[in-house]
Parts: structure tokens; sequence; C-alpha cells
């Protein structure tokens, strides 16, 4: 995998990465992904590695889009996937216009551009995730997320030095309602 030129990204880690996909589960069988700041990817094709169906990436920066693009050809991954260079916000708006839901959605945001609770109550507001999908919200650890957002509920939160992890799904049951 390549990482995306320049000092606008940070790649995630892979200890960061495998803590993640310990926490949410190691395998997917099936559903949809979301990268929200692609970044290089990494995130998106490990969730394709694992059993995610498929997976749409999203990043405002032509470097990073054309990162992903190579990681998914190196990775023979690109059938699996959709790459678009968009703010998230507006990726979003595209997004529930196309009636998807997501049993996984990455955020990694850059840390000084965070609008994490705005994304995280959108993608609750117009049920993006499925029932019983993940947002994986990656942020400064000095950042702390609220403990519900909309209809999201965090149910981890973990530090890996300056990183923070948190991850959200739905209150119990109340999915729709």
């Amino acid at each position: 995998m390549k990482a995306v030129p320049g000092m606008s990204t940070r790649p995630t880690t892979d200890k960061v990465k495998e803590a993640i996909f310990n926490i949410i589960g190691p395998y997917f069988d099936g559903g949809n992904g979301l990268d929200l700041f692609g970044g290089s990817g990494g995130l998106g094709i490990e969730a394709l590695s694992r059993g995610i169906n498929k997976v749409i990436f999203v990043d405002r920066d032509q470097k990073a889009i054309q990162t992903i693009k190579g990681n998914l050809e190196i990775c023979r991954l690109e059938d699996q996937a959709e790459v678009y260079r968009n703010d998230a916000l507006r990726a979003l708006k595209a997004i529930v216009k196309r009636d998807i839901q997501f049993q996984l959605v990455f955020l990694d945001p850059p840390y000084k551009q965070q609008k994490l609770t705005e994304i995280i109550e959108k993608i609750g507001e117009h049920q993006l995730l499925t029932k019983d999908g993940f947002i994986v919200a990656e942020h400064d650890s000095a950042v702390l997320l609220d403990k519900t957002i909309g209809d999201l509920t965090m149910v981890r939160h973990e530090v890996y030095g300056i990183i923070g992890v948190s991850i959200f799904t739905y209150k119990d049951g109340s999915e729709g309602e």
C-alpha cells in the first residue's frame, strides 16, 4: 500500500487498524462500507479484504484520490470500489439520494478540521447505517465526543498514543424509530 504524498494526510497506523478490526469484528459477511476521508484508502481496503462487498471512498484531495485508486489496483479491488473526489458533507448529501446503507463507516478527518459530531448526526438522521453497523471515528486523543449523537451511541472509546478511536452504533433497537 502506498501512502499519500506530502503531509496533508496522516495514515492510520497498522497497530490502530488492527485494534479497530479486533473491536468491530475481524471478518464481515458482505455489506457496504464508506471511507469518508479516504486518504490512502487503508481502512476501506482492509474492510474489503475482510469480507465487506463494496466500499465508497471519498476524499477532497486529488493526490489522495490517485493514491486510493492506485492502492485498489495493487490489491485488485477496483471492481468493489467507487472513488469520489468530494467534500465529506457534500458526499453524504449525494449518498442519501442513492438510498444506500452501510455496515461500516470510517471517519478519519484531518484533526484540525473536525466536523465529526455533525457528520455522525447526518449519518444517523438519514439512516445510512445498517441496524447492526458501526461508525469508526478516528480523532485526536484530546477530543472527547459525546456518548450519544442523535440516534447513535458510543460503544467503545480507545486511545492509542495521540490517536483516539470512538465507535458508534444505534442505541438498542431504536434504529428507524
